[in-house]
């Protein structure tokens, strides 16, 4: 029977963050819940280095161990990475560009690995720009059915009267296509111009922008503070920084996330 207390000498130098237990490996690759995991394990169907595993809480390390079930390899699947950028204006929503414009992927590290922006933010705006390696929850929070809500401080020019904040409310056209109703918030005024908190539920090009511009008020900048439940807080302009366990929940992301590259 495997027992990884008689390991300890091959383990010596090894970190016990790099250790899990059995039951959560299994859950983590898709095998079972926990709970099942254990009644695989009494069965004598899962195998660690070619042992029998079938003590509770046993602990193996996923990157030496060789861990089967029913005689097959059973390994991790790849690491999720969530990230939160404070873009800045004057990049790029990309991760290449034609022109040989700066990228958001310019103000990330490399060795986060191949991540991909969630949706858009366009080159003069700034604010909330996720970007991960999960392609499952990018479709998710992109797909307009899911109505992802996200939320933009803008200031306009001039001030808008009580029938073109309604209009932008209601919806109004934009591109051939009726905008879906918009939260509106008048926050205060800056001279000759507004400051607006805007809330939409679409992610079409420059929507913000072309609204504002369709009943009169040019957005002289805009800023995106929010989308969903995640909120850009206090994260300095063109820093990143990791999701927590709980945003990506929240989002619907993966359990197997990678928080250790910060």
């Amino acid at each position: 029977m495997y027992n990884n207390t008689k390991d300890n000498d091959v383990r010596k130098g090894e970190t016990m963050a790099e250790e899990m237990r059995l039951q959560k490996f299994l859950a983590l690759c898709g095998v079972a819940s926990r709970r099942a995991a254990e009644t695989l394990m009494a069965q004598g169907r899962v195998s660690v280095n070619g042992i029998p595993a079938q003590t509770p809480g046993c602990k193996i390390n996923p990157e030496i161990d060789s861990i089967c079930v029913d005689q097959k390899p059973i390994h991790l699947p790849e690491k999720k990475v969530y990230i939160m950028l404070h873009k800045p204006a004057g990049y790029v929503t990309t991760t290449k560009d034609n022109f040989q414009r700066k990228t958001v992927l310019d103000l990330i590290p490399e060795d986060l690995g191949r991540l991909y922006p969630v949706g858009r933010l366009d080159y003069d705006s700034c604010g909330l720009l996720l970007l991960t390696n999960d392609g499952d929850l990018t479709q998710r929070l992109t797909h307009p059915r899911h109505e992802i809500s996200k939320t933009y401080k803008a200031l306009v020019a001039g001030r808008p009267s009580a029938h073109a904040l309604q209009t932008l409310r209601d919806g109004l056209l934009i591109d051939g296509r009726r905008t879906h109703p918009a939260h509106i918030v008048l926050q205060d005024t800056a001279g000759k111009n507004t400051r607006l908190l805007i809330t939409i539920h679409e992610g079409r090009n420059r929507q913000v922008r072309k609204m504002c511009s369709a009943v009169g008020h040019a957005v002289i900048s805009l800023c995106r503070i929010a989308e969903g439940p995640v909120q850009l807080g206090d994260l300095p302009e063109g820093t990143w920084r990791h999701l927590t366990d709980d945003e990506i929940s929240l989002l619907g992301g993966s359990a197997y996330a990678d928080h250790s590259k910060n």
